[in-house]
C-alpha cells in the first residue's frame, strides 16, 4: 500500500494545511467503512486516494447531518449546509471537510456538477420517512443514492458522451440499488426499533406484515423469512445487472470496481444465510476470511498491472 503522505504528493497536494485536511477525512473514512477504505487504498492508483477519501467523507458527513431530527429540522439543516458548501467552493471555508472537498473539485473536471447533483438529491433524504411502494424506493435510489455514489464513481467514469457513458451510468444505478437493498436488510433490526424501515410498506403487506410486526415477531416467523428472501432476491438481481461495470472503466480502475461488487455479493450471501435472524443479530456481516480473499485477489491483479 502506498504511504498516505506519498499518495498526497502523487495527487499534487503540497500545502501543509490541505494535507492536514485530507488526513482528517482519511481518519473519518477509515472509521466509517474500513473495507471500502482498504479497497480504495490497495486497488486505486495512489493519485486518486485523496480525492476518493474527500468525496466519501463529504457524502458521509452530509448524510449524518440530515439524518437526525424531524423533517423540518433536517430540511433546514440541509439548506444551511448546502449554502456552506456553495460558499466553500467559491470563497473557501473554515471546515476541514469542505476545504478538502473544494480542493478535490478544483482537481476533478466534473466534480462540481456531481456535488450539486448530490445536494439537490439530498432534499429527498431530508424529507424521507419511509417508502410506500417500490416506485417510491426506485425514485429515492435515482434521486439520492445514485448521486451519492457518483461523487466517487465520476472520478473514474468513462468520458461523458462516449459509447460507455450510458451503460456505466446504468450499471452504477443497478449497483447502488442492490447496495441500498442490502443496507436496508442489514439494518432491519435497528430500523424497526427506530420506525424507519427501508422496505416499502406494500412489500411488507405482501407477507402480511406491518412495520411494528418486525419489532415483535420471532425471527423464525415464516413471513419474516420470506420477506428477507424476496428482498435479497431483488438485490441479487440488481447485482447481476451491474457485473459488466468493470469492463466499462480503464484497466487501472477495474480491480477496485470488481471489489465493490464482490463485497456486496458477500454481504448478500451473509444476509441470505441469516434469513429472518437479521431481526436478532446486531450486525450481519460477511466472513472476514472471504473479504480478505477478495481484497488479496484483486490487489494481486492491481499490482501486476502497475508492474506492466
Amino acid at each position: 500500500m502506498t504511504r498516505w503522505s506519498a499518495a498526497l504528493t502523487h495527487a499534487g497536494i503540497r500545502s501543509p494545511q490541505l494535507r492536514e485536511d485530507y488526513d482528517a477525512q482519511r481518519r473519518l473514512v477509515r472509521r466509517f467503512d474500513r473495507h471500502a477504505y482498504l479497497a480504495a487504498r490497495l486497488l486505486l492508483p495512489s493519485r486518486f486516494h485523496p480525492l476518493v477519501v474527500a468525496a466519501v467523507a463529504f457524502m458521509h458527513h452530509t448524510d449524518e447531518l440530515i439524518d437526525s431530527g424531524d423533517v423540518n429540522t433536517r430540511q433546514e439543516t440541509l439548506r444551511s449546509w448546502s449554502h456552506q458548501v456553495t460558499e466553500a467552493l467559491h470563497q473557501g471555508s473554515d471546515q476541514s471537510v469542505l476545504r478538502a472537498l473544494a480542493d478535490t473539485v478544483r482537481r476533478s473536471q466534473h466534480m462540481a456538477d456531481r456535488v450539486r447533483d448530490f445536494l439537490d438529491g439530498a432534499t429527498v433524504e431530508a424529507a424521507w420517512t419511509g417508502f410506500r411502494t417500490e416506485d417510491d424506493f426506485q425514485a429515492y435510489v435515482r434521486r439520492y443514492s445514485l448521486p451519492a455514489l457518483m461523487l466517487t464513481a465520476s472520478l473514474f467514469a468513462p468520458p461523458p458522451g462516449s459509447d460507455r457513458d450510458a451503460p456505466f451510468h446504468q450499471g452504477c444505478l443497478k449497483l447502488i440499488e442492490a447496495w441500498q437493498r442490502i443496507d436496508h436488510l442489514a439494518d432491519l433490526r435497528e430500523d424497526a426499533e427506530n420506525d424507519k424501515i427501508g422496505i416499502p410498506l406494500l412489500s411488507l403487506a405482501e407477507y402480511g406484515l406491518k412495520p411494528e410486526d418486525l419489532r415483535r415477531r420471532p425471527s423464525n416467523d415464516p413471513a419474516v423469512s420470506l420477506l428477507v428472501r424476496a428482498q435479497a432476491d431483488l438485490a441479487g438481481h440488481a447485482l447481476g445487472e451491474c457485473r459488466t461495470l468493470p469492463d466499462l472503466v480503464e484497466d487501472e480502475f477495474r480491480p477496485f470496481v470488481r471489489t465493490l461488487i464482490s463485497m456486496q455479493e458477500l454481504r448478500l450471501e451473509a444476509l441470505r444465510r441469516a434469513g429472518g435472524a437479521v431481526l436478532e443479530e446486531d450486525e450481519v456481516r460477511p466472513s472476514a476470511v472471504a473479504a480478505v480473499r477478495v481484497l488479496a485477489r484483486q490487489t494481486a491483479v492491481a499490482w501486476r498491472m502497475r508492474r506492466r
